[in-house]
């Protein structure tokens, strides 16, 4: 590992070249008028700019080599521009901006070869964080959960696990900051231990992605992209206050921003605090609450040839977990058990310019310290996980329409613990993949393609008297994988798009399913692992369908997927001190189903956007039993109007959603029926522009109608308790 982390470091001190190169241009609309606060970002770099109010922008120190510059404007569409550059280049550009027809097109930084959607092979759905928190998600697995084909496990409203097409908790890779998260998520009682405040955007892989992010993608991949620095040259500060009416919570957030010509800095600090949630009928569940405090720091260097981002996120979390009997006292302090959860993020992404290819090299810590307290004196649970993650990625010259990337990624892993009870041992995990992956464009046709290896070694250290309750068997596994894809997009006409894509992925056995030999008091089971599990490995077929017109969009998603060796959980018909004993088991596995929607935005009144979607999934194992935890049928519709009421009042809206759940009646073995429902949400908000201030204000009440209902995921409905009722959300942020 020493040489890659040399690598890393040597391209640190390597800053070649300081030329400056400088473009410079006009933004117009379509009658030639010039088009102000215009954002031009460059996608390979950290280099943002605005256009004044002339249309007029200038972007210096910009890095040599195929430049794509991007330009974005609320209620136009987007406009990506492709250049050539070398040293010392002066270029300037005429750029026209078209009305927004139906949509936004978002550039996919996940996708690696940074592509807008309409550009790329798999079909990944982008998510504005900040437009979903405006509709009164209280978290961030909340926010995820607009999306079709993405649901959420949870846990009161303070933990939350994202489940995608029917796959959770190590099936999900969670990426932040340009690095994998690692934070115990092999839990389904485990938060992400995210902030949305900070998040500009996720982009939402549904199916295997193990080719470019290895194990524990086999699922999909969340892939958040960190707020952006400021223009350059320009100074920014926002004040950001929520409160919430069910949970009488608060959500505070204070961000600066400083740009300067090759220098940029950010520091933000976030405060959340919600007491425990009430019921349609006015009861409270007592000890939902929790305080979470958060804080994150970025700066950046830019020149034509290097860039740096460093990035750091402290992450503070202290949660009740809801039980029996608990006396409901105190406010907000979360009363026990409890869980204190502190999350370390540290990131150092690199990119070095050449004249026809680029490097780029991500490092990144993570420290995960988690305790699960049941009193004031006893901490039943103190977990301590650091890991080390790296990711090399060298994007070779162009071949004519061909554009290739190879590199190699991994990771060291270490578990400590230092509690009263062990459920996973002290263990060091550690893995290295490489691969290559390529994309070809031919006529309305775009082929990608590529091939990865991984191994993964896990070694446990011994603990107890082998056989006796709490001990753990001295344990060395070695995991390997072979996992390529395969995808073809075609323009069939200008207006409809198809895709097909095959690919495989992987999973190795977490340190849970290993060698667990405890109570795992948040599922209330004496687990017991298995030493003798082999990967999980699936094959995943998606279909795609989109027809794009001026004033309708409809798509159509569907997938199947094998999954060979998957792990589940399952009772022995034994007890150990009054728990029931559960095993770690393996048998071949199928999911499937899809995703299908419609937007509709008429020509007549413009102003108006309505959108519907349907999703299910299948799964079932070989036995013909079904899998655990798959979400309930969901019908989604959003009606949503966007205007102008002055010259200072601007990108108002207001929005009515009606989303139906059906019942779900496909349970696993361990799993109880649950019945239809219908949540109504309603809320408008406004930008007042003060000067060169601006104002924004939104007011949503999501549960309209407090309803009284119990969602399939959520882990209270085997004690009856619903999920929360009404719910008034009251947002105000200041940007000076």
């Amino acid at each position: 590992m020493k040489i890659y982390i040399f690598l890393i470091i040597l391209m640190g001190f390597t800053s070649l070249g300081f030329a400056q190169n400088v473009i410079s241009g006009t933004i117009k609309n379509q009658n030639n008028e010039p088009i102000s606060n215009v954002e031009i970002s460059i996608l390979d770099g950290v280099i943002q700019s605005k256009s004044n109010e002339k249309g007029e922008f200038q972007i210096t120190n910009l890095p040599i080599g195929k430049l794509t510059l991007i330009f974005k404007k609320a209620k136009f569409e987007i406009k990506s521009q492709q250049i050539s550059i070398g040293n010392q280049d002066q270029i300037k550009l005429d750029i026209v901006l078209e009305k927004e027809a139906h949509h936004i097109d978002e550039i996919l930084i996940s996708s690696v070869f940074n592509t807008t959607q309409n550009e790329n092979v798999v079909k990944i759905d982008h998510i504005n964080l900040k437009q979903i928190q405006n509709m009164g998600a209280i978290n961030l697995s909340d926010a995820l959960a607009t999306n079709p084909g993405v649901n959420v496990v949870s846990t009161g409203i303070s933990i939350g696990k994202p489940v995608i097409r029917g796959l959770s908790g190590n099936r999900v890779l969670t990426y932040v900051q340009g690095i994998r998260l690692e934070n115990q998520q092999f839990g389904e009682e485990h938060d992400l231990g995210l902030n949305a405040n900070g998040q500009e955007s996720v982009e939402i892989i549904k199916g295997p992605a193990s080719l470019l992010y290895g194990s524990d993608a086999m699922g999909g991949v969340l892939y958040f992209n960190p707020e952006k620095y400021a223009a350059t040259n320009k100074t920014e500060f926002s004040v950001n206050q929520v409160v919430n009416s069910n949970t009488q919570g608060v959500n505070s957030s204070v961000t600066f921003k400083n740009s300067v010509d090759k220098f940029k800095f950010l520091v933000q600090n976030n405060y959340t605090s919600h007491a425990d949630y009430k019921l349609p009928n006015g009861e409270s569940v007592v000890n939902t609450r929790f305080i979470e405090k958060d804080f994150k720091l970025g700066t950046s260097y830019v020149t034509s040839r290097y860039v740096a981002d460093l990035r750091y996120n402290y992450n503070d979390l202290n949660l009740g977990l809801p039980e029996e009997n608990l006396e409901n006292r105190k406010f907000r302090t979360p009363l026990f058990p409890s869980q204190k959860i502190e999350n370390h993020l540290l990131s150092f992404n690199q990119k070095l310019f050449f004249k026809n290819s680029k490097l780029e090299a991500t490092a990144g810590y993570v420290f995960n310290d988690r305790k699960e307290l049941e009193s004031e004196n006893l901490t039943a649970l103190y977990m301590k996980l650091k890991t080390f993650n790296y990711n090399v990625k060298y994007y070779l010259p162009d071949f004519g329409s061909l554009i290739t990337i190879v590199g190699f990624q991994g990771m060291n892993q270490e578990n400590r613990n230092f509690g009263e009870e062990r459920l996973i041992p002290n263990a060091k995990i550690a893995d290295i993949g490489f691969f290559g992956t390529s994309q070809y464009a031919f006529q309305k046709n775009l082929l990608q393609f590529g091939v990865r290896y991984d191994f993964r070694k896990v070694n446990i250290e011994q603990f107890g008297e082998i056989g006796a309750e709490g001990a753990f068997q001295k344990l060395d596994k070695n995991f390997k994988s072979i996992n390529a894809s395969l995808g073809l997009k075609t323009d069939v006409t200008y207006k409809i798009t198809s895709r097909i894509n095959f690919a495989s992925g992987f999973r190795a056995p977490n340190l849970s399913e290993l060698s667990s030999n405890g109570v795992h008091e948040g599922s209330n089971r004496y687990e017991i692992g298995n030493s003798n599990l082999k990967n999980e490995q699936n094959f995943q077929i998606d279909l795609n369908v989109d027809y794009n017109a001026e004033h309708f969009d409809f798509f159509a998603n569907g997938f199947y997927n094998h999954i060979n060796n998957y792990i589940f959980i399952a009772p022995n018909g034994t007890m150990i001190d009054d728990n029931f004993v559960y095993d770690y088991l393996q048998n071949d596995a199928v999911l499937y189903g899809g995703e299908t929607g419609i937007h509709l935005h008429l020509h007549e009144i413009d102003w108006l956007h309505m959108t519907s979607s349907y999703e299910m999934v299948i799964g079932q194992l070989n036995t013909n039993s079904n899998l655990p935890l798959l979400p309930a049928n969901q019908w989604k519709n959003n009606f949503r109007a966007n205007f102008d009421v002055s010259k200072n009042i601007k990108n108002s809206f207001v929005f009515f959603q009606a989303n139906y759940t059906f019942n779900q009646n496909r349970i696993g073995n361990f799993e109880t029926k649950t019945n239809d429902y219908l949540l109504l949400s309603t809320g408008f908000g406004i930008d007042i522009q003060l000067k060169k201030s601006t104002f924004n204000l939104f007011l949503t009440a999501t549960n309209l109608l407090n309803k009284q209902y119990v969602a399939h995921l959520s882990r209270l409905k085997s004690d009856g308790i619903y999920n929360m009722g009404r719910n008034i959300v009251l947002g105000v942020i200041f940007n000076l």
